[in-house]
């Protein structure tokens, strides 16, 4: 998995490998957990289009490795970006600008379905003019393992059933199923993340056809996970020349895709390749990616042709906010006359941008290019507990998306806004990531050798020699269980029936679903003043109000605003329920433009030894806060210093912190966190581990005699490395 990887999954891992001898961590690099692919993405090559015809030179002259075209070129790097018009699009008018820019009235939601809706125990909205066609899709590749460490899955009567003919009577009417090539070692021991080898999506794939469900085919080309990160070439495939893996990987289509066929299972889809931002099967440069990818779509033709099958092929990407990105992709797609029907992505919610942004992406890639489109993986989850010990790649508290707490409605929610978005800009279906990896074992066992034996976990030790940055080091169990349709005792969620209910919509009896923690910041020295009302979720978002609250008075008096602190304010509303508040009280910041939001970044220094591998990146996804950050990467080692001289402070101790994250980071990397003022210089070192799980280096006493003091950090790290700065921060604690 996944948007984006296994980095945040990894980031888990590694916190979890200080307290017990494995480490935890479950993402399928189908969802590419957001690593930080974009970051990764954006310095890799974009434009290649002019190297067909010099690759065409260089086979006729038997020169086709891909390390002979580097030689010969030089490659830049793209930076992405925001969702632009195309340059072959219309202008808007400066009257449909303005009146565009008009706020409209905000209509009065439909509720005429109340009336005839089913009860049920979640609330569901329905779906407007949604196809009977819609691919209403479930990827259930780690059934097989799962039931062989000892799960149980049951029916909503708590019978114990098989997990795809439940599926299929909540309205489940697709099956998506990953393919790896040969995912173990020498010895036969699995790799984990579900052991998908092809006879296990053979009888994966049986069970959902003989309960009526298509199965969607999702190849990736691999031994292990395949995702914007990681694209390791199959071991059978090592040292071959594009031509001869080109070849290769025709040949495993084709006899993959038979066998299947051969076992009667019901094929609508084919994926060749997944999440394929970056590469595919050890192939980064892109003309030959796309040699690779008409082998794939040969393969499936020739073979769904001679079944008599029309079977669709999909081309399968991640990261939809990187549209610039995206959008060179799918043009050089184009360029080269790929045959494929269907355009995937991944869109994770709490991960990727909101469904509005969402939706206009989906538009402007039909409107651009005529194919279909479907989300081929999404994901919500229903708690913030950790089923299994090791660690949840979304945590459900401060990494949920407003307005969808984890709860078994929020996730219902949120599946069903997924669905109503995509349809409206015209996709046509909807997979939601691995609804069934859940813990083999309870939370507070050591549930590692059940890991390791069937490959439950989204990586066993095994694994390592194949993937040694990841799963040599962060093998373990599975991050995903607080996301599935299935509690971690295996019996059906009620939010899994939302697709049973996504056409007429269905009707809970009214009750509060949540009502999230309130908090407020406070400037040193300010008056404490709490809200009179806060806001209450319930399971029909219509019902959505505020609710009054009574803040205890023993814990406001102890609101201490005299210097930068944190404490929390206990509440009760009128209802009896209590409520929290989580009041900051913020000294002043004395560092100017600390997270480089403005667009005057003058008082900031960057110094480089070589060429300056960074640049102030317009992205929120790797911002700490707000939109901006400092990023770096480069093809090279890289060295240097960011830095601010602060004059005009008073004399006293002060504290500095920032924040940074980043990842494939070697051990010998070099990152530190200073302070320089006429007496001494302190520093900090501290070191990133993956994307998104922010370091927080702290210098805690500075001592300031003359009134200034320079402050930032000196990193050297090696090629390829990645990350951003943010959030600088220097106040006075005495």
């Amino acid at each position: 998995m996944k948007k984006k990887g296994l980095e945040r999954l990894i980031a888990i891992a590694a916190l979890s490998a200080m307290v017990a001898s494995n480490v935890a961590g479950c993402t399928g690099s189908g969802s590419s957990e957001r690593e930080n692919t974009s970051a990764v993405e954006d310095n890799v090559t974009e434009e290649q289009d002019g190297l067909l015809e010099d690759i065409d030179s260089a086979d006729d002259k038997g020169d086709n490795s891909e390390s002979e075209i580097l030689e010969d070129e030089q490659i830049e790097s793209s930076s992405g970006g925001e969702l632009e018009a195309s340059a072959d699009q219309e202008e808007v008018s400066d009257d449909q600008e303005q009146a565009s820019n008009e706020p409209e009235e905000a209509a009065e939601p439909d509720t005429s379905w109340k009336e005839t809706a089913p009860k049920a125990g979640v609330t569901v909205e329905p779906v407007k003019n949604l196809s009977e066609e819609f691919a209403l899709g479930m990827d259930a590749s780690s059934v097989l393992v799962e039931e062989n460490s000892g799960v149980k899955y049951y029916d909503f009567d708590g019978n114990e059933a098989d997990p795809f003919k439940t599926m299929a009577e909540a309205g489940i009417n697709y099956i998506r199923l990953r393919v790896w090539n040969d995912p173990y070692d020498e010895n036969g021991n699995g790799y984990g993340g579900g052991n998908n080898d092809l006879p296990t999506t053979i009888e994966l794939g049986k069970r959902a056809t003989e309960y009526g469900m298509k199965v969607c085919i999702d190849f990736h080309y691999s031994d292990f996970w395949a995702d914007p990160k990681r694209q390791h070439e199959p071991k059978a495939w090592a040292g071959m020349n594009i031509d001869s893996k080109c070849d290769a990987l025709y040949e495993y289509t084709v006899d993959s895709l038979t066998q299947i066929l051969d076992a009667g299972i019901d094929v609508g889809m084919v994926q060749i390749g997944n999440e394929i931002n970056n590469g595919m099967a050890g192939v980064s440069m892109i003309p030959y990616v796309t040699r690779l990818l008409e082998a794939g779509s040969k393969g499936v033709r020739e073979t769904s042709e001679k079944y008599g099958k029309d079977i669709k092929i999909i081309v399968h990407y991640a990261n939809i906010d990187n549209f610039a990105n995206l959008e060179s992709k799918v043009n050089n797609l184009e360029k080269a006359e790929l045959d494929y029907d269907i355009l995937g992505m991944s869109y994770y919610p709490f991960w990727d941008s909101d469904l509005e942004k969402m939706g206009e992406i989906i538009k402007t890639f039909k409107e651009k290019y005529d194919k279909e489109f479907i989300i081929a993986e999404t994901s919500y989850c229903y708690t913030s507990e950790d089923g299994d010990g090791a660690g949840n790649s979304v945590n459900g508290t401060d990494d949920i998306v407003d307005g969808y707490p984890a709860t078994v409605q929020g996730q219902t929610n949120m599946v069903r806004d997924v669905i109503n978005m995509a349809n409206e800009a015209g996709a046509t279906g909807v997979f939601y990531w691995e609804g069934t990896w859940i813990p083999v074992g309870p939370a507070d066992a050591d549930n590692s050798a059940i890991w390791e034996e069937f490959g439950s976990g989204w990586a066993s030790s095994y694994a390592g020699d194949y993937d040694p940055e990841d799963a040599g080091l962060y093998y373990g169990g599975c991050s995903w269980d607080n996301q599935a349709f299935f509690d971690f005792d295996g019996k059906p969620l009620e939010s899994l029936n939302v697709y049973k209910y996504i056409r007429s919509g269905a009707l809970a009896e009214l009750s509060i679903d949540a009502i999230p923690d309130t908090e407020i910041e406070l400037a040193v020295g300010a008056e404490p003043v709490l809200p009179d009302e806060i806001d209450v979720i319930y399971n029909d978002k219509t019902a959505n109000s505020k609710a009054k609250v009574t803040w205890d008075e023993a814990d406001v008096a102890k609101i201490d605003t005299s210097k930068e602190n944190m404490i929390d304010v206990n509440g009760t509303l009128e209802d009896g329920q209590e409520v929290t508040c989580h009041v900051k009280v913020l000294a002043d910041n004395y560092v100017l433009n600390p997270s480089f939001e403005d667009s005057d970044r003058s008082m900031w220094k960057i110094t480089a030894n070589g060429g300056n591998p960074t640049d102030y990146q317009e992205k929120d996804d790797d911002a700490h806060t707000g939109d901006f950050a400092l990023h770096f990467w480069s093809e090279s080692k890289m060295d240097f210093t960011l830095e601010q001289e602060i004059t005009d402070l008073e004399p006293g101790t002060y504290k500095l912190m920032a924040f940074a994250q980043g990842g494939d980071m070697s051990p010998s990397s070099e990152l530190t966190l200073f302070a320089k003022t006429a007496e001494e210089e302190k520093t900090e070192g501290f070191m990133v581990t993956s994307w998104a799980d922010w370091q927080n280096p702290t210098i805690p006493e500075i001592e300031v005699t003359d009134g200034t003091v320079t402050i930032g950090v000196h990193m050297v790290c090696n090629p390829k490395s990645w990350g951003t700065v943010d959030d600088f921060t220097l106040i006075k604690v005495d």
